[in-house]
């Protein structure tokens, strides 16, 4: 086991009823908790990395819909997943009051339901953090990207700095408690050329949030042929 997998051990998402309760609240928080964030920096990255989509276009974890308003017309189909109830019904109203043609799916990263070699972008923004099973996300998204199609990303990582990483791997499980399901020591960017990836990112500063949920990295990646 490497010190990073060690690092998760027993961070399993909760799933007691008090827990089901608060990712409701939760739901009803999330744009106000990322608020500052947004507006010092993450909508503008939004805006950058989905103008990239094109063709069929999935995103994973599209949660309340933050992405929804960057989403070009003229796509050939775009498809929003969303496991979470309450995340889901706020996604809903963002795709309504844009006037979007999209389809909202319930289904997580780990088992998409798409068929093989498929869709031509992935989307995933602060996603990668959260799913249970990192590795079987990234499989999957390399399973229904078609040869030359794209994996767009803005991800947290766990930190370069000794110090940093040390406070994200003593304040994980209060974190993962309160964020739901956040992995903030998770080595995304590791995971996704350990997965077949070929990689092409920036380090940036996710500006307006706490330190433990720095840096992010910014890019995009293809499946090595």
């Amino acid at each position: 086991m490497t010190e990073t997998a060690a690092n998760e051990t027993g961070t399993e998402t909760p799933t007691s009823a008090s827990y089901s309760a608060w990712l409701r609240v939760f739901a009803v928080l999330y744009d106000p908790v990322l608020w500052i964030g947004e507006v010092a920096g993450m909508r503008r990255r939004r805006r950058a990395l989905v103008a990239e989509a094109c063709g069929r276009v999935v995103e994973i974890g599209a949660g309340t819909g933050l992405n929804v308003k960057h989403y070009r017309d003229g796509l050939d189909d775009l498809v929003l997943t969303e496991p979470e109830p309450g995340m889901r019904r706020k996604l809903a109203g963002a795709v309504s009051r844009r006037g979007l043609a999209a389809r909202i799916v319930d289904s997580p990263a780990e088992s998409l339901p798409f068929t093989d070699a498929s869709v031509d972008t992935v989307v995933s923004t602060l996603v990668l953090c959260t799913v249970d099973n990192p590795e079987r996300a990234l499989r999957e998204i390399a399973r229904i990207l078609r040869p030359g199609g794209r994996l767009l990303f803005i991800e947290h990582v766990r930190a370069r700095s000794r110090f940093l990483a040390a406070c994200q791997d003593t304040l994980l499980r209060p974190w993962r408690g309160f964020a739901g399901g956040c992995v903030c020591n998770r080595p995304t960017l590791e995971l996704m050329r350990a997965n077949g990836f070929t990689v092409t990112a920036d380090d940036q500063v996710w500006r307006g949030m706490p330190a433990i949920v720095r840096p992010l990295i910014v890019g995009s990646a293809t499946v090595h042929p």
